[in-house]
């Protein structure tokens, strides 16, 4: 029981640090501003990984404004907020792999110079953020959801660059709607564990 306290009262002193909060501003800044360079940048390339990035860097914004939103609130609360999330990001991964069926269908080969350029970029800002955010990963559901959000932005743009470099040397779309399909699976993947956690911590 002290423990569960103790664990509670940790996480409540450093979700309200000065730290957190100035990390979660950038990180909604810098998210926002990615969301709008790869909506523009996949729609031009006819990228569907691009665009499934971009999708994301918007979800994670508002992930972010939400968790400014509820830092000083509740665990219930923020264990409320964090399930609103898990769901959006199941949604999210859901959405690209619909995306990458249709493109499947009637999707162009896409521009790869432009995909391994916009893929580096949004890696640069997904690790920077991932970085400062790393020694939160293990708070709360609303911390952790926060957390798997940048690492997995991360991961999923070390994809977009390997698929620039598979469009480029087989002239196809395939290694571009394959990384959008593996995209969707690591968000979905992260949005159980959020649900998950937030279910959990809703029952204390």
């Amino acid at each position: 029981m002290a423990k569960e306290c103790c664990d509670s009262g940790c996480n409540s002193n450093q979700l309200l640090t000065p730290r957190y909060r100035k990390i979660l501003w950038i990180a909604l800044v810098v998210n926002f501003s990615m969301f709008l360079v790869e909506v523009f940048s996949g729609f031009n390339a006819h990228s569907v990984s691009l665009m499934s990035d971009a999708i994301d860097f918007f979800g994670d914004a508002m992930n972010y404004g939400i968790s400014l939103a509820v830092l000083s609130m509740s665990l219930m609360w923020r264990a409320r907020a964090a399930l609103f999330k898990g769901l959006t990001m199941g949604v999210f991964g859901l959405f690209v792999l619909a995306s990458a069926a249709w493109s499947l269908m009637h999707g162009k080969v896409p521009e790869p110079y432009t995909m391994g350029i916009i893929g580096m970029l949004a890696l640069v800002a997904n690790v920077s953020v991932a970085i400062m955010l790393y020694a939160y990963r293990e708070g709360d559901a609303n911390m952790q959801s926060v957390w798997l959000c940048s690492r997995n932005d991360a991961i999923g743009n070390v994809a977009v660059m390997l698929a620039a470099l598979g469009v480029f040397g087989s002239g196809s779309a395939w290694p571009d709607l394959l990384v959008a399909a593996i995209m969707a699976s690591l968000g979905i993947s992260a949005a159980t564990q959020v649900i998950k956690k937030a279910q959990a911590e809703m029952r204390l």
